[in-house]
């Protein structure tokens, strides 16, 4: 559960509602037409720009923002040490028990050891190397334009969010020019002419377009971990000694990680001597 995008999404309601509230009636600016217009355009214009499925898709995708967490880059190169250590040991068979002794100690398996899975299949299989770099590279490839297809469907809804609410600004405008002679119809159009921007500005800044943004966030993030889980099972493939290999992967990490990384390598060869 990622809790930063909670916070924000919650904290930024809370503090449009608290100003609502404390400065007046929130019945004012609730506006049923002003909804209409600004939602059902954008959904329109959403459909009118990507296919229905991958609108459809993109919702399942946006809620990754809230439900996925993809592991540290320590994290993966711990795990993938451990089976080079268990390949170098027993040979690249063993990673096939090493695979299922893995799945059964975690309740959720996650799209991430799905491909961790999958690697240590072709490695325990005895696929050629180049066979595995290629098969792995596609499927990191794949899922990176699975994931900006729904990164795109939310930064088009938060590109027409505020259009849509410019096009009730004007209709309520007209409505009320129209009606100037009544001047109990003046002030429903002028309130769907303000309101409706102002759904379009919150549909777009506060939803769309940050979720786009964590989105896009979440698949680099993705990406970079599993290209260590690739180098990683290159490595093991082509013989690679563990400490030769993590002293690789780290180049993953920060400089500051690369020390801490160092230093809990030596204490643990302090305590082994």
């Amino acid at each position: 559960m990622d809790i930063a995008t909670i916070i924000g999404l919650l904290g930024g309601t809370v503090l449009v509602l608290s100003a609502v509230i404390l400065g007046g009636s929130a019945i004012m600016f609730l506006n049923i037409p002003g909804i209409l217009i600004v939602v059902g355009g954008t959904f329109a214009a959403a459909f009118i720009k990507f296919s229905m499925s991958d609108v459809i898709n993109s919702f399942k995708v946006g809620i990754k923002a809230f439900t996925v967490q993809v592991e540290s880059p320590e994290t993966n190169i711990k795990k993938m040490i451990e089976f080079a250590k268990v390949a170098r040991k027993e040979g690249l068979i063993a990673l096939e028990k090493a695979k299922d002794n893995m799945k059964k100690s975690q309740k959720k398996k996650g799209a991430q050891d799905e491909f961790i899975g999958k690697a240590l299949d072709y490695l325990a299989t005895g696929y050629d190397q180049e066979l595995i770099e290629n098969m792995l590279d596609k499927e990191i490839r794949m899922t990176a334009k699975r994931h900006s297809i729904g990164q795109n469907v939310f930064k088009g809804m938060g590109d027409s969010a505020p259009a849509f609410g410019m096009i009730g600004t004007l209709i309520g405008l007209v409505q009320m020019l129209a009606n100037m002679s009544d001047p109990a119809s003046i002030g429903p159009a002028m309130a769907v002419a303000l309101l409706t921007t102002l759904y379009g500005a919150l549909i777009a800044n506060l939803v769309c377009l940050p979720l786009a943004d964590k989105l896009a966030l979440r698949s680099k993030e993705e990406q970079e971990s599993r290209n260590i889980i690739l180098d990683a099972t290159i490595g093991i493939s082509s013989g690679m000694a563990p400490i030769a290999l993590e002293e690789s992967l780290r180049t993953y990490l920060k400089p500051k990680d690369r020390r801490k990384a160092t230093d809990s390598t030596a204490q643990k060869g302090d305590k082994k001597k």
